[in-house]
């Protein structure tokens, strides 16, 4: 039976399935078709969509229907409290930044009907303004609103005929901290967590992808349904929060 999260001090007071306070700032970037700033706690991130027509070669090659979305993701240097370096100075996509960009557009084009797109390419850019953990999360669960966002303008500009996303996308961390399972990690209990993972939902209760792992530790089948319980019921809110951020709630 999965575990009832019991009161334990968390580093800024919440209770271990309480989200930290969430907002969605549209508009943010006025050349972006799309655009929404989501404040996340501390956690700051710009999240900017651009539509282009065409598609890649390879889709062209492949004689693939439809289009295609992909997405790009970075730390500004002053988003941590140490300075982070450009990726451009290494002259390398930092490996981390890799990884997330393509957890970003796989789970986004999990949410869109590329064919009913049409030849066009959907370009997702993500930049953290401030980081204090769950940049990821942020970052995915901010893209959704940005992408529908920019698809509805295309919609109400004729270019479409249907908005073509097919389910809303939401993502959230959870974790156990010192023996406790916790919802929405900060960076200080991220950087002191037993097990971190990320759950990445629809809007219909289905997964998209998990992501976890134990810090030097191990997991029951117990605590992992604790925590996939937290996480669920963490998505449940945040794609409420979405909703009420493009006006359908």
């Amino acid at each position: 039976m999965a575990e009832t999260p019991t009161v334990v001090a968390r580093s800024d007071g919440r209770t271990p399935d309480a989200l930290r306070p969430i907002r969605f700032e549209n508009g943010i970037a006025p050349n972006a078709q799309g655009s929404t700033l989501i404040h996340w706690g501390d956690t700051r991130v710009i999240c900017g969509v651009t539509i282009e027509d065409g598609v890649p070669r390879w889709m062209k090659e492949q004689q693939v229907a439809g289009g295609w979305l992909t997405a790009e993701y970075s730390m500004l240097p002053y988003s941590t409290k140490d300075r982070k370096a450009r990726d451009i100075t290494k002259g390398r996509l930092d490996g981390r930044s890799s990884e997330i960009q393509r957890l970003i557009g796989r789970a986004m084009r999990a949410a869109i009907d590329l064919v009913k797109l049409g030849s066009r390419t959907i370009w997702i850019d993500c930049d953290v303004l401030q980081a204090d953990g769950g940049t990821r999360t942020a970052a995915i669960s901010g893209a959704w609103v940005a992408v529908h966002l920019a698809l509805q303008k295309l919609v109400a500009e004729g270019e479409l005929a249907a908005n073509p996303i097919a389910e809303q996308v939401a993502a959230v961390s959870v974790g156990i901290v010192h023996g406790h399972s916790m919802l929405d990690l900060c960076y200080v209990e991220d950087a002191a967590a037993d097990v971190d993972m990320n759950l990445i939902m629809t809007g219909t209760g289905r997964f998209i992808e998990l992501q976890g792992a134990g810090e030097e530790a191990t997991f029951t089948s117990d605590q992992l349904a604790a925590m996939l319980a937290l996480g669920r019921s963490g998505v449940d809110r945040l794609i409420a929060l979405q909703r009420q951020a493009i006006g359908l709630a």
